[in-house]
């Protein structure tokens, strides 16, 4: 276990909070929006540090790859970062496993910002030899495998590789002995078990289903969630920081109910509220945490913001699928 002192992060903390000025807010998002073209739109984004050259998905992946490295030099301890890189390793691992279940080329799929370079991740799942990845990674990819060429279904190899995913975001949690990073991955545990839940509930699936498909580590437990009705959702989690998605979700969760953007959305507003709460903090784990958060967000609201304009949405429409701004 690592327990780290707050003024350890002074020299990163003050560069971070210079490092914001520079983020997406809501005004430059609606300039977005608004732009005559997407070249214009373009030009927003270059007062963020992004070049106007080049495809956007180029542009986000290199700008992603950039936040990661230059925060794993500047922190005391780089699995403050390896938190935010997991997914990416583990999105990676499904698309592996389910490349070679089909016979296809995983590469056009594989994503950059995790630990393991995605091409050499590749390389090594052909050679079966992962050295280098954590023993709880390969662990889970051997386990998914088997599962897949055993029951020849993919949602029950995601399952294991997703819950190895979060059971490592929060061992590197406790290793740091930080209670606001566990506190973090408990709220994206509960994230993940609500949207589930609501989902579950839709498709008029049995309880013993949900019971399955939940995942271990949240302040609510599966069973609770398993064993409630839909319409008690927003009472299980009451409680907590999901209390306003809850409610949302709890008038969706039976067949044939509206749209889930709300709700969705909802749930990620959750999170940056959390974080953004500890944004007075001066100097520590927070303005770290808070900024690669804020930074992730920011790539999703580009994407969302220009899949829109593609998509001829008028601006309000566009709006109301964004999310609340960590600045």
């Amino acid at each position: 276990m690592s327990h780290r002192k707050d003024t350890d992060y002074l020299s990163v903390s003050a560069r971070v909070r210079a490092m914001e000025n520079r983020l997406l807010t809501r005004d430059r998002m609606d300039r977005m929006i608004d732009a005559a073209d997407d070249g214009e739109a373009r030009k927003v984004l270059a007062e963020c540090g992004y070049p106007e050259g080049g495809s956007l998905d180029q542009a986000l992946a290199a700008a992603r790859a950039d936040v990661f490295r230059d925060m794993e030099s500047a922190v005391p301890d780089r699995r403050l970062v390896e938190i935010f890189q997991l997914k990416y390793d583990y999105h990676n691992a499904k698309t592996l496993l389910k490349a070679a279940a089909m016979g296809r080329d995983p590469q056009p799929l594989l994503l950059p910002g995790g630990r393991y370079d995605p091409a050499e991740l590749a390389e090594g799942w052909h050679r079966e030899e992962l050295r280098g990845c954590s023993p709880a990674f390969q662990t889970a990819m051997a386990q998914a495998k088997a599962v897949l060429e055993d029951s020849h279904d993919p949602q029950q190899a995601d399952l294991i590789l997703d819950r190895a995913c979060y059971a490592e975001m929060e061992l590197l949690a406790q290793d740091l002995d930080s209670r606001f990073l566990q506190r973090y991955v408990r709220l994206l545990v509960d994230v993940a078990n609500l949207r589930t839940a609501v989902r579950v509930h839709r498709m008029g699936r049995e309880p013993e289903f949900l019971r399955q498909v939940l995942l271990p580590g949240g302040s609510v437990s599966e069973q609770s969630i398993a064993a409630a009705r839909a319409d008690a959702l927003g009472e299980l989690f009451a409680a907590g920081s999901l209390a306003q998605a809850a409610q949302l979700g709890a008038k969706l969760a039976h067949p044939g109910a509206g749209a889930m953007t709300d709700f969705e959305r909802a749930c990620d507003d959750a999170v940056t509220a959390y974080l953004a709460s500890e944004r007075r903090v001066p100097f520590g784990e927070e303005p770290v945490v808070g900024y690669l958060y804020a930074r992730e967000a920011e790539f999703t609201a580009i994407r969302t913001i220009f899949a829109g304009r593609a998509a001829k949405l008028e601006g309000d429409v566009i709006r109301r699928r964004l999310r609340e701004t960590y600045v």
